[in-house]
């Protein structure tokens, strides 16, 4: 080959490498996803594989689940990068500034965040915890201003040596929503996932507090919606917006508020009141959709559904309500077109 026509050749070569490297599409990067948390997390925390190849089996492919600490077991494979620190207190990281080096380590896009247990069973103030929370949520926009952030109620505990978790328990997470409400923005919004409702520390902890393998599938079922929705292109996560409250001569008031909305689904919540000057023993809450939306999964009543009309009555031990005391209950529900919030009414039953 003479010199000229090598090095034509290699010029030819060269423009074509160009070309391919300018005009061959960038694959997106993965979103980065942080588990966050203590042992219920991280020791094994299998939870967190159940997720991981639900969302894999579904089409969620693009994910990584990132963070400083390895997997420990759970027999299957899965992405098993976590931030879940046995024995750690939400209110020890954000005092010693923990944080901030596993974000820089991992830069997630969002944080799955169960933590809170140890700082309960301490019997640190629900108070002194938000707190905590505000410090670390603060750090996490910090190190992306567009983190999505998931919140769970935590589980239900019950631990041998604390006969006052329980309750303990039940009070920080009704102070959760109100926290996460004040807290939440447009471009870094807060969404709260009830892991407590449901949950049994008899039947669903080997312990009282570590969830076994039921356990394990309760929080990935509850986790799995609203971390699709932030991983579904066009979802959003409204800022959550109480409808009006509906008084009726009964004594009781139903709140409806919309936690979270995705093409295609949404998650509800319904706040019971007992606005009478007795404790009531029992409750029913009644709405009729207005577009056809329809409850795929309750957690916190018995549902009861004739077309677009919806019933849903306490479960035995969230009926009694002292005045003024209230409880929640959740679900998940599909919606086409338009998802006109529900006006929901409370009746004593």
């Amino acid at each position: 080959m003479s010199r000229t026509s090598a090095l034509l050749m290699a010029v030819l070569t060269l423009i074509a490498t160009v070309l391919f490297l300018t005009t061959t599409p960038a694959s997106a990067a993965a979103t980065r996803i942080m588990p966050l948390g203590d042992s219920i997390t991280g020791s094994p925390g299998c939870w967190r594989a159940l997720l991981w190849n639900r969302l894999q089996s579904t089409g969620y492919t693009n994910i990584d689940f990132v963070g400083t600490l390895p997997p420990q077991g759970c027999s299957v494979s899965y992405d098993g990068d976590n931030e879940g620190h046995g024995g750690f207190l939400a209110t020890n990281v954000a005092n010693q500034n923990q944080l901030p080096g596993w974000l820089a380590a991992t830069r997630p896009d969002i944080v799955v965040m169960h933590f809170g247990t140890n700082d309960v069973w301490s019997n640190i103030a629900p108070a002194t915890i938000l707190s905590a929370f505000t410090t670390l949520v603060n750090q996490m926009r910090a190190s992306n201003p567009a983190m999505k952030i998931l919140v769970a109620k935590i589980i239900p505990m019950n631990p041998a040596n604390c006969a006052d978790c329980g309750q303990r328990a039940v009070t920080f997470n009704n102070a959760i929503p109100a926290w996460a409400a004040a807290t939440t923005t447009q471009q870094s919004p807060i969404v709260v996932v009830d892991q407590w409702t449901g949950f049994s520390t008899s039947a669903d902890t080997y312990d009282g507090v570590h969830p076994n393998a039921s356990g394990d599938q309760k929080m990935s079922d509850r986790w799995y919606p609203a971390l699709v929705n932030f991983l579904t292109p066009g979802g959003s996560t409204p800022t959550p917006t109480p409808t009006p409250t509906v008084t009726p001569a009964g004594g009781c008031t139903a709140t409806f508020k919309n936690v979270g909305q995705w093409t295609g689904g949404f998650q509800g919540e319904v706040t019971v009141k007992n606005t009478s000057a007795a404790t009531t023993n029992a409750w029913t809450v009644g709405w009729t959709f207005a577009n056809g939306q329809q409850i795929t999964q309750i957690w916190g009543g018995t549902l009861t559904a004739n077309g677009a009309a919806v019933s849903v009555r306490n479960l035995s031990w969230n009926g009694t309500l002292a005045t003024g005391a209230t409880t929640t209950f959740g679900f998940l529900g599909s919606w086409n077109g338009t998802n006109t919030a529900p006006v929901p009414t409370c009746s004593p039953a």
